[in-house]
């Protein structure tokens, strides 16, 4: 039942030693906040009740939006899909990072949500992992004997479940340059354009060879297909390599429909959401293509 927040201390650690320390003294009675979005929600639905909850807004650079022509992007967990949504740099380096953000809640939300929120969440529909993951992303977690570096698409451990640890802290993801002649697309369906659960979100990334319709790699991931944001592994493969005509993309299309593991909701079926990837996936990769013609 939807109530008032239950009692709570809050805790504003300045670093991250000093927030891992904390986690670690109070174990499961504690819980991060950074945008508070989805946590505030929680604690008023009941499914969460700690004693602390421990703010991240004093930690400087959690923040921060880094690039590097060589070594590429770094992003803060932190940041707010918003600023994603709105930075020069990755509007320019990373277009389908912007457009996944951009289709995130509400306005008001996305001034608030954290990517880091959105990523530890782990809801199977979130926007943002679809498109970090067809992008390299790796997650850095702060741990007491360091930082740990891995694969996004390991973060994810099941539904609203990740790798870490009670006494570890995601503090940034890190993508590398984005490959010459790349192109991508981000689309999420639902029955509303805006303050909407995505029934599938799919992402590609799709990069040809110099001067012709050759696909030299291609990485499809999708929201809402499976327990966990996935990439579709098989359809990458149907892909690359090959010349993007109407049939190879069909065919990818339809390993990807294959490949996922949907569920059947209230919101809709699995039947449906089968069909939505074969759709989707085959107008996203379309749409990457139509970027990058001359």
């Amino acid at each position: 039942m939807f109530s008032s927040l239950p009692k709570f201390e809050f805790l504003s650690p300045k670093s991250i030693k000093e927030a891992i320390s904390l986690l670690a003294e109070y174990g499961p009675k504690a819980k991060v906040i950074a945008g508070g979005t989805d946590l505030i929600s929680e604690m008023r639905w009941g499914e969460w009740r700690p004693q602390y909850v421990l703010g991240l807004s004093q930690i400087s650079g959690l923040d921060e939006i880094q690039f590097d022509k060589t070594s590429g992007l770094k992003i803060g967990a932190a940041c707010t899909i918003g600023e994603i949504e709105r930075s020069s740099i990755i509007g320019k380096h990373y277009p389908i990072l912007a457009q996944a953000a951009s289709v995130l809640g509400s306005m008001e939300i996305r001034n608030r949500a954290t990517v880091g929120g959105n990523l530890c969440t782990a809801a199977p529909s979130a926007d943002m992992p679809p498109s970090l993951l067809v992008l390299g992303a790796k997650a850095v977690i702060a741990t007491k004997k360091g930082e740990n570096v891995l694969a996004l698409e390991d973060f994810f451990a099941g539904p609203k479940k990740t790798v870490l640890n009670h006494d570890e802290i995601l503090v940034r993801l890190e993508l590398p340059p984005v490959e010459p002649n790349s192109a991508g697309e981000y689309i999420k369906f639902g029955r509303r354009n805006a303050m909407e659960i995505a029934m599938i979100g799919v992402a590609a990334l799709i990069t040809l060879e110099n001067g012709n319709n050759t696909c030299k790699a291609a990485r499809l991931a999708f929201a809402t297909a499976a327990p966990t944001p996935i990439r579709s592994k098989e359809a990458e493969k149907a892909l690359t390599g090959k010349k993007l005509v109407r049939e190879i993309i069909e065919l990818a299309a339809e390993t990807a429909s294959k490949e996922a593991s949907p569920r059947t909701s209230w919101r809709t079926t699995e039947e449906y959401r089968r069909d939505l990837i074969r759709v989707l996936t085959g107008r996203a990769i379309q749409k990457a293509l139509d970027k990058l013609k001359p």
